[in-house]
């Protein structure tokens, strides 16, 4: 079995930062990517950024140039520091896992419960 657990949301102010965890454990074998999406009240869910195999990286264009996505191989953990945070920046923010365990032999999905960011003066 699978857990995403992440840690680090919380109340900001506009301008200030945030550092999200997301640490990932189990029979893990491999991590193919991993990253955050975020849902805010009444919208769709968006991808906010992921890092794949090789370390490539992907953004949403909204948090680019703000938000870094990194990822320490050893403890299976992703993080994403996120500055000058903006109030639309607000939503339930989920860490997102694609990975091979040792059952089936086909990478699988993972989601965390999501932890809540909430940008307000």
């Amino acid at each position: 079995q699978v857990q995403l657990v992440e840690s680090g949301g919380g109340l900001v102010q506009p301008g200030g930062s945030l550092r999200l965890s997301c640490a990932a454990s189990g029979s893990i074998v491999s991590i193919h990517r991993m990253g955050w999406v975020r849902q805010a009240s009444g919208k769709q869910r968006e991808l906010v950024a992921v890092v794949a195999l090789g370390g490539i990286t992907n953004y949403a264009d909204s948090v680019k140039a703000r938000f870094v996505i990194s990822r320490d191989y050893a403890r299976n953990t992703v993080y994403l520091q996120m500055n000058s945070l903006k109030p639309e920046d607000t939503a339930v923010y989920y860490c997102n896992a694609v990975l091979r365990t040792t059952g089936p032999a086909t990478p699988q999905e993972y989601w965390g419960p999501g932890t809540q960011v909430t940008v307000s003066s």
